[in-house]
């Protein structure tokens, strides 16, 4: 068994571990990790690793952390009744070759992990989904998958949620890190909206870039948030810059209906922890709140049921994804060495946003 290690303090810090694969227990499923996609929000992961617990889902040594990844696995052993050798699932897994599980709650669609550990952690997180089941699978855009469905699954309760009263009487929504594929997800759902304009935040290099997207009404480079006018505008703050979100704020004032925290895309330019990217500090406007996925997962699976969260989420994906794989060049890389690579490559910030990474460990 092979896992890539982050130092929690250090996220540039990385080390290749071998150990032999756990041994099975009544009740317990061994996991092959195909592959799984690494992007931006891999990283927010491992920035807000303490603050959200992130570092929980997958324990590693003291100091040491495994970054969540979402992907796809084999089952390679089991002793849970209905959950046969082969099967193949999409969920929650570690940049590992494997991971052992406590399924429970096994259906055709799938099961959830009961691991102790995992207990006190949100809840949206434990699914596996067969993918002879599963809603949003299509066997030939398993790689888009891996790369998108978590981003789109928080752009679709971004824009739910915005939609829900969240815009608070704005007319415009402005998005940092337009470039951003949890931004680009979000803005493609906006786009559908009737009178909302959308404004994308972006660095002087992604201009072009974002505006061939077509779905932003306005491209602003971070240079020139004078440009921003002075209409009633909700703030979706993806980059968790605090020198963008304090410009924001300043520039729109009074005029800012609502201040939303999304990711941290810029995670060099704070130190860790949701505070940083809800400080105020004084600021004029009202006060930036962080957005929780799975809190809204939590309010829609109440007012849909999960299977209708699901099945809603899974229809808007579709042309997202349909789209997506017209312009986004997949990178594909086999083995820990290749896994390595990539998250350091996406940590600096050195993969244009035309290009993702996916990384296989079986071969």
């Amino acid at each position: 068994m092979s896992d890539l290690l982050v130092k929690r303090d250090d996220l540039r810090e990385t080390r290749i571990v071998e150990s032999e694969p756990p041994e099975l227990a009544g009740g317990q499923a061994l996991l092959a990790v195909d592959a799984f996609g690494l992007t931006a929000n891999n990283i927010t992961y491992a920035v807000f690793g303490d603050a959200m617990s992130y570092w929980d889902f997958f324990p590693a040594a003291e100091g040491w952390g495994r970054v969540p990844m979402w992907g796809f696995a084999d089952v390679a052993e089991s002793s849970v009744e209905g959950l046969e050798r082969g099967t193949r699932v999409f969920g929650y897994l570690p940049p590992s070759t494997h991971l052992l599980v406590a399924p429970e709650q096994v259906d055709e669609q799938g099961f959830v992990d009961a691991s102790a550990h995992r207990a006190h952690l949100p809840a949206a997180y434990h699914r596996y989904l067969r993918t002879d089941a599963d809603p949003f699978y299509a066997a030939r855009y398993e790689d888009q998958d891996m790369l998108l469905r978590p981003l789109f699954l928080t752009s679709f309760l971004l824009d739910d949620e915005l939609g829900d009263g969240g815009l608070a009487g704005a007319s415009t929504v402005v998005l940092s890190s337009a470039s951003a594929k949890t931004t680009i997800g979000t803005a493609f759902m906006l786009a559908q909206r009737e009178g909302v304009e959308v404004a994308g935040l972006t660095s002087p290099g992604n201009v072009d870039f974002v505006k061939g997207l077509g779905i932003y009404d306005r491209v602003v480079p971070y240079g020139e948030l004078e440009s921003l006018g002075p209409v009633p505008t909700a703030f979706v703050d993806v980059a968790g810059d605090p020198e963008i979100r304090g410009a924001v704020h300043r520039r729109l004032a009074d005029r800012l209906t609502a201040s939303i925290a999304v990711g941290a895309t810029h995670w060099q330019r704070f130190r860790s922890g949701s505070e940083d990217v809800t400080a105020a500090d004084g600021l004029p406007g009202p006060a930036p709140r962080l957005f929780f996925a799975p809190d809204r997962v939590n309010k829609r699976s109440q007012d849909w049921g999960p299977d209708g969260l699901m099945q809603r989420a899974a229809d808007a994906s579709k042309p997202f994804v349909e789209w997506v794989a017209g312009w986004l060049e997949v990178t594909r890389g086999a083995g820990m060495g290749a896994v390595e690579r990539a998250y350091l490559e996406v940590l600096e910030g050195d993969v244009p946003p035309s290009r993702a990474h996916v990384v296989s460990l079986q071969s």
